[in-house]
């Protein structure tokens, strides 16, 4: 055929037979289930702590399967296509086929994704609303942070000067869902629980707040996430969760007389109580500085 008469025209290309298809939808399925695999296998975070944590999991999960058989798919179409339909040697002036477009197609690919979309964000939201239930006999934990340390605060427990006991580490029993009321003394902060999956931000002048439920023993790191100047890195301390007895031994040991059973009763969790010290229930604290080594045996 002559080039005049091919000119503008589009080369003669076979339909994608039914079997060609089978095969890539065989591959995607294959590569989809490996990458699923994969994306469970891998261990994204450490060790959860907190019963909150586990539902975050669940949910993170959930878009592992949602999402990678997606990808797998998008990308499978988008390679099978620049292979079947490349270039050619001879064709480098011919135009493609002058497709308008398929309409039942295209409302098929917007709505689909649009629902799975819209079905994610409602399971995330019922997720965020059920992690920030109140819980019945909740302790209430003051959290300040300050450049560049936390402080916690246990206004539920008195000291001997009938002051809320401070410490520089937290410490909580197992078991026992914690109201976290959350300060900052001068700039925002980020008050950061990885094994909880929880952050919150630590904002002058205004108290946030989050919940969890602590259900695993052991040792854990705090840490901001939010850069608050030049010492931003070193403001990591530790969350230590203790049987209910190691939690009452600790109280006592920084000058609380009473029961950590008898307290929560009494005021509802800290809730009560913490709120007749005032507005906010919490005490603004001193510079660092000049209060560190009045309460260095917090974190102990």
């Amino acid at each position: 055929m002559e080039e005049t008469e091919t000119r503008g025209s589009t080369p003669h290309r076979p339909p994608v037979s039914l079997r060609t298809l089978v095969r890539l939808l065989a591959i995607a399925v294959v590569a989809a289930a490996i990458g699923i695999a994969i994306g469970l296998l891998i261990p994204w975070f450490p060790p959860a702590a907190a019963k909150q944590a586990h539902t975050i999991d669940t949910l993170y999960y959930v878009l592992i399967i949602v999402t990678v058989p997606i990808f797998v798919l998008v990308t499978s179409v988008v390679l099978f296509s620049a292979y079947s339909w490349r270039v050619r040697s001879g064709e480098e002036r011919l135009d493609g086929p002058p497709i308008h477009g398929d309409t039942r197609l295209e409302v098929i690919w917007t709505a689909l994704p649009s629902a799975l979309i819209a079905a994610l964000v409602v399971y995330a939201a019922i997720v965020l609303h059920d992690i920030g239930v109140k819980q019945p006999g909740e302790i209430t934990v003051g959290v300040t942070g300050q450049q560049w340390e936390w402080r916690f605060s246990y206004p539920s427990y008195d000291d001997a000067q009938g002051k809320p006991i401070v410490a520089l580490q937290l410490y909580l029993p197992l078991n026992r869902p914690v109201d976290f009321r959350i300060h900052s003394v001068d700039v925002i902060h980020t008050f950061w629980v990885p094994a909880f999956r929880l952050q919150q931000d630590a904002v002058p002048g205004i108290t946030t707040g989050l919940r969890a439920t602590p259900d695993r023993l052991g040792s854990y790191p705090i840490v901001c996430t939010q850069l608050c100047g030049y010492g931003h890195s070193t403001m990591r301390t530790t969350l230590h969760i203790v049987t209910a007895a190691a939690f009452s031994t600790w109280l006592t040991e920084h000058g609380y007389s009473g029961s950590a059973q008898t307290a929560s009763v009494q005021t509802g969790g800290g809730v009560t109580r913490a709120g007749a010290r005032g507005t906010s229930g919490w005490t603004a604290y001193a510079p660092i500085g000049a209060t560190r080594n009045a309460t260095k045996e917090g974190s102990k």
